[in-house]
């Protein structure tokens, strides 16, 4: 055996299937071309990123939007409720309006339903229900329904004269428009 084979060894036998692999990178990719494959991979890899922070905000949105509209059905839960108990309500003032008779039973009676009015009026006032009486306001189309218009007379145009029915507001959304007569310019 040599000196020089003694030192540095024969080396080990390349194996085969290395060489076929070292080969094929070799035909396919050529000198300029694995910077092409890498650019294609970053910008697979920035396509993919791109689409994970879209999700990422999409779920966001969706997590917000269901909140809301989960602090909405909190909020709002009595309205169909609510709107069922304004006849009794209008039913109760009118009553209470027409009976002017001075006869103690009527007197009576009346207190009855004085005393039952104002704990409906605590009641909607405890779960947010706060009524219209518009009467000398200027003319909301969004929390009023114009029935009529008379002769301004005293009153500006534009504002509200007459209030046929009370209108109700639950935390601020409309339960039901105000019915009133506006006067006329």
């Amino acid at each position: 055996m040599s000196e020089e084979e003694m030192t540095n060894g024969p080396g080990p036998e390349p194996r085969p299937e290395l060489l076929e692999v070292e080969t094929a990178a070799a035909e396919a990719a050529p000198a300029g071309e694995p910077d092409k494959a890498l650019l294609e991979a970053q910008q697979q890899a920035s396509e993919n990123w791109d689409r994970f922070v879209r999700a990422q905000a999409e779920m966001e949105n969706l997590r917000r939007r269901l909140e809301k509209d989960i602090q909405n059905a909190h909020k709002y839960a009595l309205e169909k409720f609510a709107k069922e108990l304004l006849p009794v309500m209008d039913s109760l003032e009118l009553g209470i309006a027409a009976s002017t008779a001075d006869a103690p039973d009527v007197a009576k009676l009346r207190e009855g339903a004085e005393l039952t009015l104002k704990q409906f009026q605590n009641v909607f006032e405890k779960f947010g229900i706060v009524a219209l009486d518009p009467v000398g306001e200027k003319f909301n189309p969004e929390q009023h329904q114009a029935m009529a218009m008379e002769p301004a007379g005293e009153a500006e145009p534009n504002t509200v004269v007459k209030v046929y029915q009370k209108g109700y507001l639950l935390n601020d959304r409309l339960l039901r428009p105000a019915l009133v007569v506006v006067a006329q310019a």
